[in-house]
């Protein structure tokens, strides 16, 4: 079966979740160059989850080379969503080429999501003597926002293994609770990966205790 990129982008307009899907799903299994760019605006914009992963799957079955070319742009997009999945795709690439294109602004990016997803790429994709580099990067970042966020971050840092444990060790005895919290729940969670559903729901209740205590001090 044969797919032009002109029928891609109609498809891809489409109020059906379905018909999008299916469509991703059409350009992964027959790839072609000329698809890239269809895909990867379509990712600026497109609202299902699902849809979406299957833009990204689509996007690395086509020449890496030339797929990672296109993202780079796209880290650079005002959109978040654009600078999300690009990070999102980079991650699945698997590509540790690509690790500085992730591991600047992007780690501290003002949107949450993006930030999240820059997290998990740099954990993920960083080459071992880059990893005392990254870790006070990421440091700056513990106790930002809500239970999701702190949970991205935590997990990371697990990703990067054993090498977390000395440096976050004397922020255990922050003057700020939302950090330490943070630190305590990042450090059981890496000792305690099987346990990470109820760590992760003590943690939630503790991060909703401490925001009440905000609103009282306020």
């Amino acid at each position: 079966m044969t797919l032009t990129s002109v029928e891609l982008a109609h498809a891809l307009k489409s109020t059906d979740q379905s018909v999008r899907l299916k469509v991703a799903l059409m350009a992964g299994t027959y790839p072609s160059s000329d698809f890239i760019e269809t895909l990867v605006l379509r990712c600026e914009i497109e609202p299902d989850f699902f849809v979406r992963d299957m833009l990204t799957w689509a996007l690395i079955r086509n020449d890496v080379p030339l797929v990672i070319e296109r993202l780079t742009l796209e880290l650079l997009s005002p959109i978040p969503q654009a600078r999300s999945q690009a990070l999102h795709t980079l991650t699945k690439i698997g590509d540790v080429s690509t690790y500085p294109l992730v591991s600047g602004n992007l780690l501290f990016d003002a949107d949450d999501k993006v930030a999240m997803t820059a997290w998990r790429a740099a954990s993920v994709l960083v080459p071992q003597d880059q990893i005392p580099k990254l870790i006070p990067a990421l440091i700056t970042q513990l106790g930002r926002g809500s239970f999701e966020i702190q949970f991205a971050l935590s997990r990371a840092f697990c990703v990067l293994g054993d090498a977390i444990i000395e440096p976050l060790k004397p922020l255990a005895r922050s003057k700020k609770p939302e950090i330490r919290e943070h630190v305590a729940f990042t450090l059981r969670l890496l000792k305690n990966p099987f346990q990470e559903r109820k760590l992760a729901t003590d943690f939630a209740e503790k991060i909703k205790n401490l925001e009440g205590v905000s609103e009282i001090e306020e």
